[in-house]
């Protein structure tokens, strides 16, 4: 069985930095593409970031700077490293690979 775990979630103030991870189990992923979203409260899902087989990544505009997508294939484990948050970086983040969804870890930025 598939299973996607966020972890890395919590609340910080603006300016300040957090790490989410993304494992995988049941398969592995190492071939595929993985991706990051985000939801904001009363708003739509919204992509934040991929990482390709091959390391290739893409960003939201809202994140491109601030953010850093990697992901290490022998744990099948994807990271995203967000610096500089903003109050509107404040959501649930989700990690997706392929048709899977993990149940997100929340992240809240506020003074």
């Amino acid at each position: 069985q598939v299973q996607l775990v966020e972890s890395g979630g919590g609340s910080v103030q603006p300016g300040g930095s957090l790490r989410l991870s993304c494992v995988a189990s049941g398969r592995s992923f190492s071939f595929v593409t993985m991706r990051w979203y985000r939801q904001a409260p009363g708003k739509e899902r919204e992509f934040v970031a991929s990482i390709s087989s091959g390391g290739v990544t893409n960003y939201g505009d809202s994140v491109k700077g601030r953010f850093t997508i990697s992901r290490d294939n022998p744990k099948n484990t994807m990271y995203l490293q967000m610096n500089s948050l903003e109050p509107e970086d404040t959501g649930l983040y989700y990690c997706s690979v392929l048709a899977y969804w993990g149940q997100g870890t929340l992240v809240t930025v506020s003074s």
